[in-house]
């Protein structure tokens, strides 16, 4: 793996396979919140706290882990972190009480953001022709990771317990780990020296240089809540009468997203081609119009099929989008990018995760579509304004090369100057220029 050649399909098919086993971590529990609060004596009202812990748990190592793969060999980190997952699966396949339980849930979500050192450190070794692609597989295997997670944890529930989907993760994440310390690169650039402390604040400098960064981060931190609002509650209309559905069928729901990794590797290619505002925007306006299906859940299992489809469509395609958009503008700052853009998307999944779970105690399942759209409702009016400042790469047009220079090297002409540069040094426009000048002072 070279940093001028293409990644292989075999290398860019493992990342994505690590990524969607890391994250599906996070998301076993959501079909699985009624077993665990029958298991604990836990509140339906609280049990939302699973989900918003790990989200936590995940924000906190969006901002102190993954910046770290721009300080320290990523191959070692990626391993590191991959190992400590399969004990904290343990911690919660075995969980005692509710109070192991949450803590468990915590170090997964610490440790689950190696899937954002993944995404980085595949797009550090792509070349800039392929990132948008790269980024697009591999979030499809995020995207199927995720979808299974919820469709496995429901059936292995029904088949034998919810910890026996932690056992089984636990095993798969040490042969992952040893798959990934096999196959990564060995020998990395060398990394400017940095102390630990101005790397992290170095990520909230980003915030402050970069408009895409700012931009994309809110809308992040919105969709994911949405998505939440959605994922974390459903289990509890779909188990209760009428419908008393068991986790297997709760679990084949996360199926029905599968259009959203489709959507994710096609916006991949649109982003490179220029086009990621305007699928941001489609793929914002399906979001909310999923809502009114969704609506209807209690009545119609299929309008709730359609709803999850657009959804998670819409949901994908501007993840991968605002990814594709983020990497262009420092390729030396991958991992510091990724931490500052994935914390506002772990911020809007806690939120929506513990605020569903109140709403739906409160008002039930029209109550938590409200709160859904309304967020959907607010991306939406962001994403329109934010057009108007039109700031550099928004477009989503990355660029093919960085003209950020350094203040000792040389100043190197952008793009749009360089043929006005090469036409002006000619020698025969010279030489003309000359003569005109010299005919003006004659006259």
């Amino acid at each position: 793996m070279r940093p001028d050649h293409p990644l292989s399909g075999a290398v860019v098919l493992l990342f994505a396979v690590a990524c969607g086993l890391a994250v599906g971590n996070v998301y076993y529990a959501q079909p699985l919140l009624d077993a665990m609060a029958e298991a604990f004596a836990m509140h339906p009202a609280t049990i939302g706290i699973v989900i918003t812990l790990t989200q936590i748990g995940y924000g906190v190592g969006l901002l102190l882990l993954v910046p770290l793969g721009d300080l320290l060999n990523r191959r070692r980190l990626i391993v590191l972190q991959t190992l400590l997952s399969a004990l904290a699966l343990l911690m919660i396949a075995l969980a005692p009480s509710s109070t192991w339980l949450l803590l468990g849930m915590a170090l997964t979500g610490l440790l689950a953001v190696v899937t954002q050192v993944l995404v980085a450190y595949a797009a550090t070794l792509a070349i800039p022709a392929q990132r948008g692609r790269v980024v697009g597989v591999i979030t499809s295997g995020i995207v199927v990771g995720i979808l299974l997670a919820r469709t496995v944890a429901g059936g292995m529930a029904d088949l034998a317990g919810w910890r026996s989907i932690y056992l089984l993760s636990a095993g798969l994440t040490l042969v992952m780990a040893l798959l990934l310390f096999r196959v990564l690169p060995r020998h990395e650039d060398a990394r400017p020296d940095s102390a630990y402390g101005a790397l992290i604040g170095s990520v909230f400098t980003l915030f402050k240089e970069e408009p895409v960064l700012r931009q994309r981060a809110i809308l992040a931190l919105l969709t994911f809540a949405s998505a939440m609002v959605l994922w974390t509650p459903l289990v509890l209309p779909l188990s209760a009468p009428p419908l008393s559905l068991s986790h297997t069928e709760i679990g084949l729901f996360g199926l029905a997203g599968a259009a959203g990794a489709l959507a994710a590797a096609r916006a991949g290619h649109l982003a490179d081609r220029g086009l990621g505002q305007w699928t941001s925007g489609l793929s914002l306006l399906l979001m909310l119009a999923s809502w009114l299906p969704i609506a209807l859940t209690q009545s119609s299992l299929w309008a709730l099929l359609l709803g999850v489809i657009t959804l998670d469509l819409g949901l994908q395609a501007v993840h991968v989008t605002s990814q594709s958009m983020i990497y262009s503008v420092r390729p030396e700052a991958q991992s510091r990018l990724t931490a500052g853009y994935m914390l506002f998307y772990s911020i809007g999944s806690a939120l929506g995760s513990i605020g569903s779970t109140a709403m739906y105690a409160w008002g039930g399942w029209i109550a938590v579509c409200w709160l859904g759209a309304g967020i959907n409702a607010v991306a939406l009016i962001y994403w329109w304004l934010t057009l108007a400042a039109k700031t550099p790469n928004t477009w989503g047009k990355p660029p093919r090369h960085s003209y950020r220079q350094s203040p000792d090297s040389p100043t190197v002409p952008a793009p749009q100057h360089a043929v006005q540069h090469l036409i002006a040094a000619h020698p025969t426009v010279k030489q003309r220029r000359r003569q005109v000048q010299q005919h003006g002072q004659e006259q």
